[in-house]
């Protein structure tokens, strides 16, 4: 016969208490460990973008509607640098174009840029219709570029322009079409490229006038314009001028849009390269800056990962 005394009914009773409270833990434990695989809202304080070229012309080959479709997943707000004629399918995804590309033919159009005033009548017509095709969709920015010291970019034996002379012609060159941006409310963005690369015609561009960023900032001042803005890339500004952070508040009033890519190798965002990007981008934030970032790296693994942990990299 079982011994039914008093103290074993307290036993007993403390047992299925403990049991009880067990469950119930184990309970929200579970349910904690379900929170937190969610994941987080993005803090948003860094609009974010995909430049298509890297992923539709190399690697994976995207088509632009698959950069679309993953942008709009991965939480991106634009894809740029596509044509005009692209525009409807990234507003049907929701998306913008945080940069419009001015269409130079024959291209690349940073070999031909405002510093030679033989292209000068076809980057101005190029560079104001961007500006209208970028007003009449709401888009911020066009891109431009200083282009090739040499006055014939194909002809390795052409003559060059001096620095002070390739900058007086973007001057020259920038005031032509300004006035119009003004008009339209929208920036023009002049890039500094890196030339130590020579590596791959994409990662580096030997040739390239503006390859320093107080040139670039001299030239934008000279045209002395609100809308006369520097395309800040970090990585062609890590290669040639280093000091990231530094440059960042130096110019802070001067930045109209921003690149990413990893150094060296124009690569992810990842650490086998040596940039701090959420230091970069905790500066962006610090000096007030409210323009997009756009991520132009060549991948050289999985794309979709790849744009994942760069946007999870930069939401800082």
């Amino acid at each position: 016969m079982a011994n039914d005394t008093p103290s074993n009914h307290v036993s007993r009773r403390a047992l299925l208490r403990n049991a009880a409270a067990a469950t119930v833990a184990g309970t929200a434990l579970a349910q904690s460990s379900i929170y937190a695989e969610q994941p987080s809202k993005p803090k948003g304080r860094i609009k974010q973008s995909i430049v298509h070229w890297c992923f539709g012309g190399r690697g994976e080959n995207w088509k632009l509607e698959k950069t679309c479709a993953v942008a709009q997943e991965l939480g991106y707000q634009s894809v740029e640098l596509v044509s005009p004629s692209n525009f409807p399918l990234l507003k049907r995804h929701g998306l913008t174009c945080a940069i419009v590309g001015a269409q130079i033919n024959p291209g690349p159009s940073f070999m031909r840029g405002f510093n030679n005033p033989k292209y000068h009548p076809m980057v101005i017509k190029a560079t104001r219709d961007a500006i209208d095709a970028a007003a009449d969709n709401g888009y911020a920015s066009v891109i431009a570029f200083t282009g090739f010291s040499a006055k014939d970019p194909d002809d390795p034996n052409s003559d060059h322009f001096t620095l002070e002379e390739g900058a007086a012609n973007c001057v020259k060159g920038f005031k032509q079409v300004i006035g119009h941006a003004e008009k339209r409310g929208v920036n023009i963005c002049l890039e500094m490229l890196n030339t130590r690369d020579d590596s791959d015609p994409m990662k580096g561009h030997p040739g390239y006038q503006g390859d320093g960023t107080d040139y670039c900032i001299d030239i934008i001042q000279q045209v002395g314009s609100e809308r006369m803005k520097l395309l800040f890339d970090i990585y062609h500004v890590q290669i040639m001028d280093g000091d990231v952070i530094r440059r960042i508040r130096q110019y802070k009033d001067f930045i109209g849009h921003v690149h990413t890519a990893g150094n060296p190798g124009r690569g992810e965002l990842d650490a086998s390269q040596e940039i701090q990007y959420p230091a970069v981008m905790n500066t962006l934030v610090d000096v007030g800056y409210d323009g997009y970032v756009g991520h132009e790296f060549i991948p050289t693994r999985d794309p979709h990962q790849g744009l994942k942990e760069a946007f999870e990299l930069c939401d800082v």
